[in-house]
């Protein structure tokens, strides 16, 4: 069973984060510099909620507000999804569909230790699979060439 927690280790382990008094601005000129889609909002070491491009372009363009006047409380999600390292690759993938999230913080006993994105659940899923196809292909392969024998 593939976990959370072999996704993570595939990937890098930074987490950006954000001011919740930060400008909206701000968590866009992270983004881009980064070249990432959500960044972590802690307040006093505590996370607050999670600012997405999707926050940004439902609360500050589409209100033709400015970024460099609106901070990143007033435009952050506060009700997040979360989960855990040991959880089945599987299991996240269904709550990032059913919750239409494409972000999910990842907690290792009440500690941020890294953000699961829906792109890296494909990736790991497609790599499993050919993994899989792989390793059949070999098995069969091994059949053919006459090495197995079945009536053992």
């Amino acid at each position: 069973m593939l976990t959370i927690r072999d996704v993570l280790q595939s990937k890098s382990s930074a987490v950006w984060l954000v001011d919740p008094n930060d400008s909206a601005y701000t968590a866009m000129e992270i983004m881009a510099e980064k070249n990432i889609g959500v960044l972590v909002v802690i307040d006093k070491e505590k996370v607050v909620g999670i600012v997405s491009e999707r926050d940004l372009a439902r609360n500050i363009i589409l209100k033709d507000l400015s970024p460099k006047k609106v901070p990143v409380k007033k435009i952050m999600t506060r009700d997040i999804y979360c989960i855990t390292p040991d959880k089945a690759v599987e299991e996240c993938m269904s709550v990032m569909t059913s919750a239409h999230i494409r972000h999910m913080p990842v907690f290792d006993n009440k500690k941020l230790i890294g953000v699961i994105t829906f792109g890296d659940i494909v990736n790991a899923l497609l790599l499993e699979q050919k993994i899989k196809i792989h390793d059949l292909e070999s098995y069969y392969s091994y059949c053919d060439a006459g090495v197995y024998d079945d009536s053992l």
